[in-house]
């Protein structure tokens, strides 16, 4: 990108603001989330309000100027919300949800995911490019949809490139036949999968393609020996559900590597 398209800025610093945009968009989706859980819940609501507030005039300050709209829109919802305390709460939360997409969005449009129509039966809910700018850094194979659906909008608000399947089987096809293009995507996998569980679905890829993927389990089976079992045949890491949205997308970041 050129200086010019920088609005004059240094080379460099737009990315830079990006990188803490990604922080910021991921508090905002941790307060839609509290909200989803409670809609009267009036502290989030100040302090969405606030960091709307903020991206508002930072995203417009570095060139994203439909990045600062939305913000605009999400600052006036929060006020509305706080003016009418007992005005549509049980709407809040999922409209939230549908401002932090609309930001991933204006934010992260080369690096977010691409997501297909809805599926009709048990295809990969997500679509993937074979160019090397869009190989996935994440990889979701998961049935539970709500589950589903709270790491892939945290994914998604963090601007991660990403794919979801929600069948073990369609998923290891899927899997062995995507060219990661010399990199090694984080897949987390989900233990207990219709068709084929998430055991057996690894142990085809490390004889198939060993290496390929670094995994992490997630199960609700927490226990020590279950731990074990994964980790003994080569897994990165365990992951147990329930899982909190701030600790998954702490430990994801840190086993990207961003």
């Amino acid at each position: 990108m050129s200086q010019d398209d920088d609005l004059g800025l240094p080379p460099g610093l737009r990315e830079e603001y990006l990188q803490g945009a990604r922080d910021q968009l991921g508090e905002i989706a941790e307060l839609a989330e509290r909200l989803i859980s409670s809609g009267d819940d009036m502290a989030a609501i100040e302090e969405l309000r606030r960091d709307a507030h903020k991206l508002r005039g930072s995203a417009g300050s570095f060139g994203f100027a439909q990045a600062s709209v939305v913000a605009a829109e999400l600052e006036e919802a929060a006020k509305q919300w706080l003016a009418q305390p007992a005005g549509g709460v049980a709407a809040r939360g999922d409209a939230a949800r549908g401002y932090v997409r609309r930001l991933a969005a204006a934010l992260f449009t080369k690096q977010a995911a691409v997501v297909a129509a809805a599926p009709t039966h048990d295809a990969p809910l997500t679509t993937h490019d074979p160019s090397p700018g869009d190989t996935p850094e994440v990889i979701v194979v998961e049935d539970d949809a709500a589950l589903a659906d709270l790491l892939t909008f945290g994914l998604e608000a963090r601007g991660y490139r990403f794919v979801h399947y929600r069948n073990g089987r369609d998923a290891l096809a899927e899997l062995r036949t995507l060219d990661t293009r010399g990199t090694a995507p984080l897949l987390l996998l989900d233990v207990d999968l219709p068709a084929l569980d998430g055991y057996s679905i690894f142990e085809a890829l490390q004889k198939d393609c060993p290496g390929k993927f670094r995994v992490v389990f997630t199960t609700v089976h927490g226990s020590e020996s279950e731990q074990l079992r994964g980790l003994e045949a080569g897994a990165m890491d365990y992951m147990v559900k329930p899982m909190s949205l701030r600790v998954a997308l702490e430990k994801i970041r840190r086993w990207v590597g961003r």
